[in-house]
């Protein structure tokens, strides 16, 4: 492969990061951890963990930051999380979960390579309107490259996930409205909304309108952070990632 273009680039690797990013985070090891670390609660430990990075605010602020959780869900779990160790301590004990999973799971998969091309993607993402990947990008990294490596999959995750979050409100999509339009009343129950939901199937131009959104964005950031040349090797990398932690 003599190159990839930037949507190529975003088509090739941003769901297998999405992919990643979430297998560490639903693995039955990771409350497990979370346990030892002071969080019975792996819910608690998952939105004070996450979220913590965002500092000793109100759960409305982290309900803004996250955008798919019905809001009483975000201010119940956040609340019991940052009773145990305090926001910015749960963010810490999550990042060293996270890290711990990569020892585990990812090996020398991508290798140095990968994470010194993720870094320069995450250096050159524009944060404004992005306050929780800003808060991951702020935090240290690990020094071994297995953890290193699950950290920054997980903050080009969060990334994605932030610029999803700005497209799907600049197209006028509430959070539900979003989850809903894309996807079936099963993910909005897994994200805890509850009652009856509304019909949004006449939503889902505005939804793939998002999508779109999101490409664009994340493309600029490869555009700019890459050659073409590092963009095809980027892409590799992060599929021998998956590879091997999906398997």
């Amino acid at each position: 492969m003599d190159g990839l273009d930037a949507m190529e680039t975003v088509r090739a690797a941003d769901r297998i990061i999405h992919d990643v990013g979430a297998a560490w985070m639903l693995d039955p090891a990771t409350p497990e951890r979370g346990k030892q670390a002071g969080y019975d609660n792996p819910y608690a430990f998952y939105f004070a963990g996450r979220a913590g990075v965002l500092g000793d605010v109100d759960a409305g602020v982290v309900a803004a930051a996250l955008g798919w959780f019905p809001a009483p869900v975000v201010r119940l779990f956040w609340d019991e999380g940052v009773a145990v160790a305090g926001a910015r301590e749960a963010a810490r004990r999550y990042g060293a979960t996270c890290a711990a999973w990569g020892r585990d799971h990812i090996g020398d998969a991508g290798g140095e390579r990968l994470c010194e091309l993720a870094g320069r993607v995450v250096d050159a993402a524009e944060g404004s309107g992005l306050p929780l990947f800003c808060g991951w990008r702020a935090e240290p990294l690990a020094d071994d490259v297995p953890a290193r490596t699950a950290q920054l999959v997980h903050v080009l995750r969060e990334w994605r996930g932030a610029l999803h979050l700005v497209a799907t409100t600049a197209a006028g999509l509430a959070p539900l409205e979003a989850v809903l339009a894309g996807s079936n009343e099963d993910r909005a129950r897994f994200l805890g909304w509850r009652g009856d939901l509304p019909d949004c199937s006449a939503l889902k131009g505005r939804r793939a309108e998002a999508e779109e959104t999101t490409d664009r964005l994340a493309a600029a950031v490869y555009e700019r952070a890459l050659s073409p040349a590092e963009r095809a090797e980027f892409a590799e990398l992060v599929r021998a990632v998956g590879a091997a932690a999906l398997g």
